[in-house]
């Protein structure tokens, strides 16, 4: 387990030492944990000596894959994101580039040598339970060079974010972890009636990391149009600080608008509803926030008293075919996200209804659309616009089946 992990990462790091004088390309998800791993990598590779370029994507689009894949003989990282389509990877870069996967989601392996996917599911470990994207890449980042463990707390933040906890506590990897930050005098553990909670140490007094990560949340998702995403990367290295404070007051008041007058929506008549599913789509009702928004979105409504608490819950959000550093690439794409309610949430845990990692993916594929990143509880993946009821339809098929 851990220690064929990290075997795994030491044999990455020595091909990436016979690249010494290749550029580092980082793209990483634009969520708390996506940008603390954005945030660790970022800061590993500098202190190697690497030319460091970093992009935010809120998922690996194809479309922007096949422009990140006309390198050659570069290094390709890609963090929190991408473990499933190792084999795609693969058969885009051709053996031309040098590609590490850090990722925590359900992965698929690939043969190709120039391809190494670091993905701890690959290892025995649970993505959803043990192991965050951000302590993924500190624990390369430790392979790299030791000196990379004060980045503990970067990671300890990405994890809590993430909020895959055990009893109220942090589990596995990702509790060892902030353990360590808390040895090195840079984190406190506080017990609380349900189990833990994570402080940072900083220049403003100690801040507990939920309340971090939610910030990051809002910074990457929010903000994705507006820079947020590398003020977001800058917090976590060096601390709150004034441009971020006046972003996150701007960015709130967007998001509190369009949230309040989409929840009036859905208790009107908005929230649409089949057999096994309730679900309903925003447009571009969002923007000019991003569409990790439709996931946060979910978050905020899947506990209140207008969601059925036994059907899986869906929303859509168009994308925009405009992704920061790249431009227009082309797409027509929206984006479907889903949660489950916490009677959905035992009864997946139980066994006894599907998780969304094997639901969404399922029905995507079948339409011909595009699966990367999805986790037992959360989900999202890709269909062309026009197809979002086929896609309901899908699903519906599938839970009927598995009745």
């Amino acid at each position: 387990m851990r220690e064929e992990l990290i075997d795994a990462m030491q044999c990455a790091v020595d091909a990436l030492r016979r690249r010494r004088d290749r550029p580092v390309r980082i793209f990483h998800h634009n969520d708390a944990d996506g940008l603390c791993s954005g945030a660790v990598l970022s800061r590993a590779f500098e202190r190697d000596g690497r030319r460091t370029h970093r992009f935010s994507l809120e998922k690996p689009y194809p479309a922007v894959l096949r422009k990140v894949f006309e390198a050659d003989g570069d290094v390709i990282v890609f963090a929190d994101f991408a473990g499933r389509i190792a084999p795609m990877l693969a058969e885009l870069n051709g053996g031309r580039n040098l590609v590490l996967i850090l990722d925590h989601h359900v992965a698929e392996q690939t043969t190709d040598e120039t391809v190494h996917n670091l993905d701890p599911t690959l290892y025995g470990m649970k993505g959803d339970r043990d192991i965050s994207g951000s302590v993924t890449a500190y624990l390369f980042a430790t392979v790299m060079n030791s000196q990379n463990r004060d980045l503990a707390p970067v990671a300890v933040v990405g994890a809590v974010g993430d909020e895959f906890f055990v009893d109220g506590c942090l589990a596995g990897e990702n509790r060892s972890v902030a353990l360590d930050a808390v040895t090195r005098g840079a984190m406190e553990i506080r017990a609380r009636a349900a189990g833990e909670r994570y402080h940072l140490k900083t220049s403003r007094g100690l801040l507990p990391c939920d309340i971090l990560a939610a910030e990051l949340d809002t910074l990457g998702a929010a903000g994705y149009y507006r820079n947020g995403p590398d003020l977001g990367v800058k917090l976590c290295l060096e601390g709150p600080n004034a441009a971020s404070d006046q972003m996150l007051t701007q960015l709130r008041a967007i998001q509190h608008s369009a949230f309040d007058a989409e929840i009036a929506r859905l208790k009107s008549g908005g929230l649409l509803k089949t057999p096994h599913l309730q679900w309903f789509h925003v447009q571009e009702r969002f923007a000019p926030m991003g569409v990790k928004m439709i996931g946060v979105f979910l978050d905020a409504v899947k506990s209140s008293e207008f969601i059925d608490p036994d059907r899986y819950l869906a929303g859509f959000q168009f994308i925009l075919d405009d992704i920061p550093g790249f431009g227009p690439v082309g797409m027509r794409d929206v984006k479907i996200s889903m949660r489950t309610t916490a009677p959905l949430a035992s009864a997946i845990q139980a066994g006894t209804k599907p998780g969304l990692d094997v639901l969404l993916p399922k029905a995507t594929a079948l339409l011909g659309g595009f699966s990367d990143a999805c986790h037992t509880l959360t989900a999202a993946t890709t269909v062309a616009i026009g197809r979002e009821e086929q896609l309901i339809e899908e699903m519906e098929h599938f839970l009927a089946e598995s009745d």
